[in-house]
C-alpha cells in the first residue's frame, strides 16, 4: 500500500507511544474512530501496524515482512528514491549494493549508467544489471537465502572486505528515534556492515515507513552515513541527528 499523509501520522502517532487506543489516534488525527479502524486494518494487513488488546502498536521487531509485499509497499516511493540516486552516481563510479527491495529498484535506475563496476549480495541486483554492457558486475559468495536471493555469511563478509569503493547504497528494515539502524538477520547486517567500512561515501536509501517499523539487530548509526535518500523528510528528532553528523538528505519528490 502507499500510505497518504493521515496515515503517515497515525504511524508516527503509534511510533512514538509504542500502544496507543484507537480514541486516541482518532483524538490526535481529527477523525472517526471508524476512520482509524479502517486504516488500522489495511495498515496491519501491510504488516506495518497490529492490533493488541486495548490499542494498536508496532508489529513484532522479530520477523520482517515478506518478500512479494515488500516488493510492492511504498513502490512510488522506491522508485523516486531510487531516480534521486542514479542522478547522483557518476558514470565509472565502483559501488556496493546490498540487499533490499529499494536498493533493487536503485539498480534498475542505473541500467542506462556506463562504466560502472557493482560489487553485490544481491541476487536480484546482478541479475537486473548483469545484461547491461556498461556494467561490470562482481557477485559476492555465501549462502544464498530463497525467500529474497539475498546472499550472507562469513564468505561474504570477507569477499566484500577485498574491494574499496566509491559509493556502498545500502537499505535497512528499521531507523529508530535515537538514529540506530537495524534489520532481521545477522548474518545480513554483517555484510552491511562490511559495505559501510569498504566505501568512501555511504549511501542510505529508505522511504519513510522505515521510521516508523521495528527490527532487532543494531547495524549502524546514522552518523555512519553520508547521504540519506528518503521520499518525504525525516522526523524532526532524526533531522537534527543527521544536521549534527553532516549528512546530506536528499527529498525524492
Amino acid at each position: 500500500m502507499t500510505l497518504n499523509p493521515r496515515q503517515r501520522r497515525l504511524l508516527e502517532a503509534v511510533r512514538r507511544h509504542v500502544t496507543v487506543s484507537v480514541e486516541d489516534l482518532a483524538q490526535q488525527l481529527e477523525v472517526t474512530p471508524q476512520t482509524v479502524r479502517r486504516d488500522v486494518k489495511l495498515m496491519e494487513e501491510a504488516k506495518l501496524l497490529a492490533r493488541y488488546h486495548g490499542g494498536v502498536g508496532l508489529p513484532s521487531s522479530v520477523e520482517n515482512i515478506d518478500y512479494s509485499q515488500r516488493q510492492v509497499l511504498n513502490i512510488d516511493a522506491k522508485r523516486r528514491i531510487a531516480a534521486a540516486v542514479a542522478e547522483r552516481v557518476r558514470p565509472g563510479s565502483s559501488l556496493l549494493i546490498n540487499i533490499g527491495t529499494t536498493t533493487e529498484e536503485v539498480a534498475r535506475a542505473l541500467v542506462d549508467h556506463q562504466g560502472l563496476h557493482v560489487v553485490t549480495n544481491n541476487l536480484n541486483v546482478a541479475a537486473i544489471l548483469a545484461d547491461q554492457p556498461g556494467c561490470e558486475v562482481i557477485l559476492a559468495g555465501g549462502v544464498v537465502r530463497g525467500r529474497d536471493r539475498g546472499i550472507v555469511g562469513e564468505s561474504t563478509v570477507d569477499f566484500i572486505r577485498q574491494f574499496k569503493v566509491d559509493v556502498g547504497i545500502i537499505g535497512v528494515s528499521s531507523i529508530e528515534p535515537d538514529g540506530t539502524m537495524r534489520d532481521f538477520d545477522p548474518r545480513e547486517v554483517k555484510v552491511a556492515q562490511a559495505i559501510i567500512e569498504q566505501s568512501r561515501e555511504v549511501w542510505l536509501v529508505a522511504d519513510y515507513d522505515k521510521f516508523s517499523r521495528q527490527a532487532m539487530v543494531k547495524l549502524a548509526h546514522l552518523s555512519e552515513i553520508d547521504k540519506l535518500f528518503c521520499d518525504a523528510a525525516p522526523p524532526a528528532v532524526l533531522f537534527k541527528i543527521l544536521e549534527d553528523a553532516h549528512v546530506e538528505v536528499v527529498i525524492a519528490s
